[in-house]
């Protein structure tokens, strides 16, 4: 899996003030929760960039003062006006505790639906899971192959081996729909046998 490292310093000093201080200075203020204690810190918003500006799943290690903290991206919050990032909520991995993650869905395979002219449509492009730090992975494949005309993937199909997934299971994931012009061809169909 993908991990990036972010350099940055222990905040002593919070509260509005203090975080306007740390953005003028091009910095982003963010919170590591899920450890034993929450740290508080600040990192250039150019370090964010390769772990907000992505549709991948990555881990952050992040390094303050000497030590490393292994995350996962939480929450964000973006200015109103500039939608400039202006705080980072990262989640550390602690070996034997569950975590919550969205984790990209990886369509595999060519539908039978496609093939037989009908059109992919994908509803969802993540999932959130539920999980053990050592069974995140940066994408959850899912297999396409068996999709009929006019058929759905459901939530509930998801194979994802060791993840509790916390989706509603009936939600459709991807279906093949007609096109217009199977359509006109099966109306067609139809009036010849009139």
């Amino acid at each position: 899996m993908k991990s990036i490292i972010i350099e940055g310093q222990l905040r002593t000093e919070s509260g509005k003030k203090a975080s306007r201080q740390l953005r003028s200075q091009e910095l982003v203020p963010g919170v590591i929760y899920g450890g034993s204690e929450e740290i508080k810190f600040a990192a250039s918003a150019k370090a964010f960039k390769p772990l907000v500006y992505t549709p991948e799943f990555q881990l952050a290690q992040v390094q303050i003062d000497g030590k490393t903290y292994s995350c996962i991206l939480k929450d964000l919050q973006f200015h109103k006006v500039t939608d400039a990032l202006i705080h980072v909520d990262l989640l550390e991995l602690v070996e034997n505790k569950k975590v919550i993650a969205t984790l990209p869905l990886k369509f595999t395979g060519s539908a039978a639906g496609v093939k037989a002219g009908g059109k992919l449509i994908t509803k969802m492009k993540a999932l959130k899971v539920k999980t053990l730090p050592k069974n995140l992975k940066e994408f959850i494949e899912v297999d396409i192959t068996n999709l009929e005309l006019n058929g759905n993937i459901r939530v509930e199909n998801v194979v994802a081996p060791e993840m509790e997934i916390m989706n509603s299971p009936r939600i459709p994931v991807a279906s093949i729909v007609m096109t217009r012009q199977l359509k006109q061809e099966e109306a067609k169909k139809d009036d010849k046998k009139k």
